[in-house]
């Protein structure tokens, strides 16, 4: 966990006069937004090749050139405005968000934002850690005009009439350097947590496929299972294809859907609800009972495997009782297996060795679809029913344990990232001496 350090306060400080900032240190003064910038509307000129820059609220300015899939490329920039490296950026919509920045650039921005430019002596950085603090950004809506939050829109006027700290140079120079020091090392113990989240998952991965593939005895006797995607399997197990598993593989509603949609009734899973072993009511839409009686063929059962055709093809999960008479959109349903058990089988289908199948198919060429056909003749290895369950259970503790200490990972995440942003906002208002 990052060591969090208790740092001095100035010797002196005075009432801001500014409820937001509240004391500041003596030596401080407070600027209105407009004494410190003023905006800029210099228009682009005709077949220039200038970078189109764009402002996020995660991320800040960037070239939107390396970032095209976050939006539509302009087919033209003539008539942006001229953007110089150190002004702000100001996303006028979505500027109460944090989409609000500091150019590292020169070049070109759309029309929509308000592009500003200091008139007096500071570190640009200062001001885009200060308008990207939440501290800040609370003010930046409160002067924000719109009937409705996701329509609000800040406009020079109002954000200029906004009073700012406006620490001497040096000191604006100061809490920079420590604010990119500090924020750095915070960044790479992130970093670091999210790379064990990432080691955490293909441990367990591994161990899955292993499992369902293997078993659980390392000293258990082998025998090739005949199929090159599947290797050895143990002596005991069979390999069996899905139709032979479960007695009947079919698919859910698949002309026209939406024709059937009401607001309340009974559930109908599509492919964004069905994960590895999983099902989300989230995204769900809804049939009447009648429909769902008219789609008889579509409907699905607790102990039915659903799988995705689309998309993610071959995602599947088990049906529990939550879905039991429901129905479902474009999945492919495989019906409760005769003699195994489904989780087991649910398991097998999400392993590497399954997806390395219907994703490439018998010619090896990348598959779009997950058809009744593929499902037909997916092949998995098959050990008795008892180990079926002693490996389910085994699996679902690897789950368990790997969730926990994933969960636990992502809370110290959490927590790194408040410490950031209560950092930035103790240093950018004076509240602690840098």
């Amino acid at each position: 966990m990052y060591e969090v350090v208790s740092f001095p306060r100035y010797e002196r400080y005075k009432d801001s006069g500014v409820e937001w900032l509240g004391q500041i240190p003596e030596h401080w003064e407070t600027l209105r937004t407009k004494n410190i910038f003023r905006l800029i509307t210099e228009a682009a000129p005709k077949n220039n090749d200038e970078e189109l820059l764009s402002v996020y609220s995660d991320i800040g300015v960037k070239p939107r050139r390396e970032l095209e899939e976050r939006g539509n490329k302009a087919s033209t920039t003539d008539g942006y405005w001229i953007v110089k490296k150190g002004d702000v950026i100001v996303n006028k919509l979505l500027a109460w968000m944090g989409a609000i920045g500091i150019s590292d650039y020169d070049g070109v921005t759309s029309p929509a934002y308000d592009v500003l430019r200091a008139y007096k002596p500071i570190d640009s950085k200062y001001y885009h850690y200060l308008f990207r603090s939440p501290i800040c950004l609370s003010k930046l809506k409160q002067h924000s005009r719109g009937i409705m939050e996701m329509r609000l829109r800040l406009y020079f006027d109002e954000f200029g009439r906004i009073r700012l700290p406006y620490p001497p140079f040096e000191i604006q120079k100061r809490i920079v350097e420590f604010l990119d020091r500090k924020c750095g090392e915070i960044e790479d113990a992130i970093a670091h947590k999210k790379r064990l989240i990432e080691l955490l998952e293909e441990q367990k991965t591994i161990l899955i496929n292993q499992a369902v593939t293997k078993g659980l005895d390392p000293n258990a006797p082998m025998k090739d299972s005949g199929i090159e995607w599947i290797g050895e399997i143990p002596t005991h197990w069979e390999v069996k294809k899905l139709k032979r598993i479960s007695p009947c593989i079919t698919v859910g509603i698949v002309i026209t859907p939406s024709k059937y949609y009401v607001e309340e009734g009974v559930i109908c899973l599509r492919s964004l609800n069905i994960k590895p072993n999983k099902i989300l009511v989230k995204d769900s839409v809804y049939i009447s009972e009648r429909s769902n009686k008219y789609l008889s063929k579509s409907k699905i059962f607790a102990g039915d495997i659903v799988c995705v055709r689309t998309g993610q093809p071959g995602v599947s999960a088990v049906v529990d009782r939550r879905f039991d008479g429901a129905n479902c959109i474009d999945l492919i349903i495989i019906r409760k297996p005769k003699n195994d058990l489904p989780k087991f089988v649910s398991l097998a289908m999400n392993s590497e060795v399954c997806r390395s199948q219907y994703l490439t198919g018998a010619s090896g060429a990348i598959q779009q679809h997950f058809n009744i056909e593929m499902a037909q003749n997916l092949v998995i290895a098959i050990p008795p029913l008892p180990e079926q369950i002693k490996i389910y259970n085994h699996i679902s503790k690897i789950q368990k344990n790997t969730m926990d200490l994933m969960n636990f990972i992502k809370r110290e995440i959490d927590l790194m990232n408040e410490l950031k942003q209560i950092l930035i906002a103790e240093a950018v208002t004076g509240k602690i001496k840098i």
